[in-house]
């Protein structure tokens, strides 16, 4: 690059089959920054094992579609540089070095921390890399001198923690991380078929890979008006998570919402229609997918390339942590 551009760092937390709710409300997002920003980006392994460790041959499986559905949607590793954080130990190292500073205090007033326990009552998660996870977020971050980070609001919390511990750092020893930025990103209301926030481990997903059965399939159990019992009965598209989902794919919400209050159009149609819709914006990332997944020396040279370049700028900024640290 003839002039340095701002860098970007994000990855995504492996849980399973990619859905339509990540690549709207994430993926998307990288496919466009990589043209406009010095990216890198990369599937989260280690975070993903931070609540699903029981389970790691099913977890092994998750990060080899992830990898190839990230890539699928459009991803270029000519554009940016995309890895596995597993495949670059030095994440770990700074991780490490970064939790001997972190206040334990810091890590319990995350909001998420509470909000997960609560809501995964049913699994252990009471776990040292459970609570620790926002230091190996900024330790991703920082590890690559990341100058802005695209999130959600949501996300904002852990990325005050990234700066919190890059400035305590700096102040202990000397100033040589960055206070990364937040790139807000608008995180589209997309709930899953039943009506719920969409998520894998409800259920209620569409994978973003999925191929024209299965995305017929999966919207014919989508949840309709619950008062709208015969084709006949006028409808409230207000209610409907088809109708909803016609907002973001296709261009015929507003028809069909006409259609379901005048008793015009049935669910059954509807939901024929937003099939239809959905696969016409899915199927190049399908059709993507296949010819990777043909090609798996392809998948795995990307793989290499992408922690080769990762792991350059990662040991060079661990030089300099640990010069500051007066550790090697």
């Amino acid at each position: 690059m003839s002039q340095r551009q701002h860098r970007v760092v994000s990855g995504a937390r492996i849980s399973g089959r990619l859905h339509v709710g990540n690549f709207l409300g994430a993926i998307a997002n990288w496919v466009r920054l990589q043209d406009s920003y010095e990216c890198f980006f990369f599937c989260a392994d280690w975070h993903g094992l931070t609540t699903g460790y029981e389970d790691t041959e099913a977890f092994m499986q998750q990060k080899e579609e992830t990898f190839l559905d990230i890539l699928a949607c459009g991803l270029d590793p000519e554009r940016c540089v995309f890895f596995v954080q597993s495949d670059v130990k030095e994440h770990a190292e700074l991780y490490l070095l970064l939790s001997l500073i972190t206040p334990l205090g810091w890590l319990e007033r995350v909001p998420t921390y509470k909000e997960q326990l609560q809501q995964m009552t049913g699994r252990e998660i009471t776990t040292h890399g459970f609570l620790g996870y926002p230091v190996l977020q900024s330790a991703d971050v920082l590890l690559y001198g990341g100058e802005l980070v695209p999130v959600g609001e949501d996300q904002l919390p852990h990325l005050e923690l990234c700066r919190e511990i890059s400035r305590r750092f700096n102040h202990l020893y000397r100033p040589i991380l960055p206070e990364p930025q937040a790139l807000l990103t608008k995180t589209p209301n997309l709930v899953g078929i039943d009506g719920r926030k969409m998520s894998k481990s409800y259920g209620n997903e569409i994978p973003v890979g999925a191929s024209a059965d299965e995305i017929k399939q999966r919207v014919s159990m989508m949840v309709t008006d619950p008062q709208r019992v015969r084709r006949t009965d006028p409808g409230d598209p207000d209610v409907c998570t088809v109708h909803r989902f016609h907002g973001f794919f296709g261009s015929e919400q507003a028809t069909v919402a006409q259609g379901c209050r005048e008793a015009s159009i049935g669910c059954v149609e509807c939901k024929k229609r937003l099939a239809a819709a959905l696969w016409e914006y899915l199927a190049p990332i399908w059709e993507r997918k296949q010819d990777l997944r043909e090609n798996p020396q392809r998948l795995q040279d990307i793989r290499q390339e992408g922690a080769t370049k990762a792991r350059q700028v990662a040991q060079d900024m661990l030089v300099e942590v640990r010069s500051a640290m007066r550790i090697g």
